[in-house]
Order: C-alpha cells, then sequence, then structure tokens
C-alpha cells in the first residue's frame, strides 16, 4: 500500500495564469476512480480549453481485440494499447490523460509475469516507458484501497488480478529505476496520491496543478 506521505502539499490555491502547457495524467489499477475525476475536472471553467483523453483499453476492445486477465494470448492486445499510449504522449496543448505509458508498462509486465504476452512485447513497454514517461508533467494515482471494485461491463473483477496490479505500482512507486529492471533509467515524474472523498481528490488535483503552474511561471 502506498502511503500519503507521496502528497506534497501546498499552502494556497492562488488564481494564476494557464499560458504554460502542462501534461497531467491519472495512473492506477482498474476501479481506482479516474474516470469520475477526469469527468469532474472536464466541467470545471478554468480546464475547458483543456483535451481529456479517455478510453484506452476500451478502444482497443471496440475494434474486437481481447483484454484484461481471461485471454490466454495478449500479444497483439497490449502491442495495440501501448500504440496508443505512444499516439497520446503526442498530443499538444494542456491535457488530462485516463491512463499513460506507466499504465501500458505495469499491465504489460503482469502479463509478461503470467505468460500471456511474449518478451518482445514487454521490452517494447518498457523502452516506451524510458521514452514516454520524461514528457508528463505531474501522474495522479488515486488510491484504490478506498474504492470498491465494481462491474462496468468491460473491466475485470478478478480480485486477484487488481491486488497483483496494485503490488506493481507499489513497487515501482517505491523503487522506480533501482527495481526489478534495471533497463528503467527514467527517474520517477512528479506521483501525487489522491486520497479521501472525491471532493478531497479534487481539491488535492486542483492545487497541485495550481502549484506546478505558478512554478512553471516563476521559472520562465
Amino acid at each position: 500500500m502506498i502511503s500519503g506521505n507521496i502528497l506534497n502539499n501546498v499552502a494556497s490555491r492562488d488564481i494564476i495564469s494557464y499560458n504554460t502547457i502542462m501534461k497531467v495524467s491519472f495512473t492506477g489499477p482498474q476501479s481506482s476512480g479516474k474516470t469520475t475525476l477526469m469527468e469532474q475536472l472536464s466541467h470545471l471553467p478554468n480546464y475547458r480549453k483543456w483535451s481529456f483523453v479517455r478510453e484506452v483499453t476500451r478502444k482497443v476492445k471496440r475494434a474486437g481485440n481481447e483484454i484484461n486477465d481471461h485471454a490466454t494470448n495478449l500479444n497483439k492486445t497490449q502491442l495495440l494499447i501501448l500504440s496508443e499510449h505512444l499516439n497520446n504522449h503526442q498530443i499538444k496543448g494542456n491535457h488530462f490523460l485516463d491512463r499513460c505509458i506507466l499504465d501500458g508498462y505495469i499491465y504489460t509486465k503482469y502479463f509478461f509475469e503470467e505468460g500471456k504476452v511474449d518478451q518482445h512485447v514487454y521490452d517494447h513497454s518498457v523502452y516506451l516507458l524510458n521514452m514516454l514517461l520524461p514528457t508528463l508533467d505531474l501522474v495522479l494515482y488515486p488510491d484504490p484501497n478506498e474504492v470498491k471494485l465494481e462491474d462496468d461491463g468491460t473491466r475485470s473483477t478478478n480480485h486477484r488480478f487488481r491486488d497483483r496490479i496494485i503490488e506493481l505500482y507499489a513497487d515501482y512507486f517505491e523503487n522506480g529505476p533501482d527495481g526489478s529492471d534495471t533497463r528503467i533509467n527514467q527517474p520517477l515524474p512528479k506521483i501525487v496520491v489522491l486520497q479521501g472523498t472525491v471532493a478531497d481528490r479534487m481539491d488535492i488535483i486542483l492545487e497541485h496543478i495550481n502549484h506546478d503552474k505558478a512554478r512553471q511561471l516563476a521559472y520562465n
């Protein structure tokens, strides 16, 4: 379990200019509250001009590909998902991603452990992680331990699957480049754990975005 001390508290939420560019992504296991928070943010006046990039896995599923842990071979699926992450990380301007390349890497690692993707697919996820992770300014991790796993008709409801994904995130946040795969050579981006009610989580997001925006302006 990731402790809340990863949170970097800020003293205030000042009204600031939005001229600098910021790339923010959610990350985490299924059923952790990412979609709810994306929807809330999309209705706020300050973010009406931001791009909101949703649906990576669902898009691949609609194209007729098997997803989640029940499939026996996920080579094609994971390569398509990694390709979607590559495309999403090229988006210009201020934007929120509901998932990023860190998700692509974590899930590919899980499926590699389970023998459902080949070595070359896992290697590709490591390559893209090193390339794309530095493009993000802020990564938001809603604490999955506070959210009940629910069936939405698409996500897996396998608790063992979800629990192992949570463990892989925890290991990555703790160890980063010093973890089990020494080929990961990029430092961790700024990771913020979101805890509490939806309102609490929204407050944390807005505080960190405003703080980072102000910091960017100060150095420009």
